[in-house]
């Protein structure tokens, strides 16, 4: 089982935004309040230092050469797999593979996938609050094999709907993919109940945990995961570096997704044979520093402690809902009893746009449109939002200084709005 550190040192805000360079910066003249976190994480010094520390002193290639810098880059690359092992609680290091992100995780799974197990008319199940990048690889999959795209329905609370779930899975089901956190309305699915009930009936499923993996304490035996997908860059750690985390009975079938160098094992002009697990599926020379950026990411956040990242994060979430709910003309979207740390909201009258741009200028940054999922905001019944969402190092303060210029920016935009 992984080591979660929980509370045994008491969570200390303050003490964590020194960790993290970009917060003493300004935006428009303003101090940076950054509140988009569920877009990207800012970087502790500890990431930034390693990867700066990797180019000036260490870097060299992996794989490829028995030199001592190539064999130690090898080394140290191979150790941050160990650490995603670790951090996940994957039952074997082969487990894992290296990714650009969870767009590319999952584009893999669903063409490789295609490929081993799918054939006409079978059918996959996503659900109405999936980021675009749970959409399209299985629309795109869809029109390739002529298998069938269904929509697992959401309340208007924007929960799963459980029974709706239940009705769609047949023995035509062969993969189910959701996400374990929504990117717009901050839901935390009941990823363990669906992947019971999708392997009752025969299905594989993934588990987008791009949202998830920052903010949860994720073990993927305990969930019996087929597929769990995340992001580098979300994780407080490099862009261009994502995990796939799969199960080897699956992985082993599944035929490669790229071709290249370093996936295989020999190569004529009649034909390859490829390289075991993992390695069948990382070809090219990967992304190396960012690998080990992503590794000194995972120690910071083991360093704080993954529970005590969460319950602070709860305790940001419900300061925030409870403060905008007694703002006049904001409406809430995404109201599920288990959410992350993510609020979306209009305000009546005002285009997020306008308010995002307002915001901006006051040193506030907030993510505004529709943020990549379309399908969950039209069944939402709007086109755009405003969305909030906090990170580690993220205050009672940051929520307030937002709450003020909120206030102001629907004063300047609505002058009849009085508070």
């Amino acid at each position: 089982m992984p080591t979660y550190h929980g509370n045994a040192h008491p969570f200390d805000v303050w003490k964590v935004r020194k960790d993290f360079p970009m917060l003493a910066k300004t935006m428009n003249g303003k101090p940076l309040i950054y509140l988009d976190t569920a877009a990207t994480a800012q970087k502790p010094s500890s990431v930034i230092e390693t990867i700066n520390r990797f180019y000036r002193e260490e870097y060299g290639t992996v794989h490829r050469a028995i030199y001592e810098i190539a064999a130690r880059s090898t080394e140290m690359y191979s150790e941050v797999r160990t650490k995603v092992q670790n951090f996940i609680n994957a039952p074997r290091e082969e487990e894992i593979i290296f990714t650009r992100g969870t767009t590319e995780s999952i584009n893999l799974v669903a063409h490789s996938f295609a490929r081993a197990f799918l054939k006409e008319g079978d059918e996959i199940l996503i659900s109405e609050m999936e980021h675009h990048s749970n959409i399209v690889p299985w629309q795109i999959i869809c029109d390739m094999y002529q298998t069938v795209l269904k929509i697992i329905p959401i309340t208007d609370t924007a929960e799963l709907n459980l029974d709706a779930f239940k009705d769609l899975l047949t023995h035509k089901t062969k993969l189910v993919s959701l996400a374990h956190i929504a990117n717009a309305t901050g839901t935390i699915n009941p990823v363990k109940e669906v992947i019971s009930l999708a392997h009752q009936a025969g299905a594989k499923v993934l588990i987008d945990g791009a949202q998830a993996a920052p903010h949860l304490m994720i073990d993927v035996q305990d969930l019996d995961a087929d597929f769990y997908a995340f992001s580098g860059h979300k994780l407080y750690g490099p862009t261009g570096v994502g995990v796939l985390y799969g199960k080897k009975e699956l992985l082993e079938v599944m035929p490669p997704f790229f071709g290249g160098g370093d996936m295989i094992e020999e190569v004529t002009f009649e034909k390859t044979t490829f390289q075991p697990i993992p390695l069948k599926f990382e070809a090219g020379t990967p992304s190396i520093a960012e690998v080990i950026g992503l590794g000194a990411a995972i120690d910071y956040v083991e360093s704080i402690g993954r529970l005590a990242i969460h319950e602070w994060e709860q305790k940001l979430l419900t300061y925030a809902t409870e403060k905008l709910q007694s703002v006049a003309g904001i409406k809430l979207f995404g109201t599920a009893l288990s959410k992350g740390g993510i609020v979306s909201f209009t305000v009546e009258g005002m285009h997020p746009l306008d308010l995002g741009t307002i915001l901006g200028l006051k040193g506030i940054a907030i993510r505004t449109g529709h943020l990549c999922a379309q399908p969950v905001l039209r069944r939402l019944g709007v086109e755009a939002l405003a969305r909030i969402s906090f990170g580690i190092y993220n205050t009672y303060e940051d929520i307030d200084s937002f709450l003020h210029a909120l206030k102001e920016a629907t004063i300047l935009l609505k002058p009849e709005m009085s508070y």
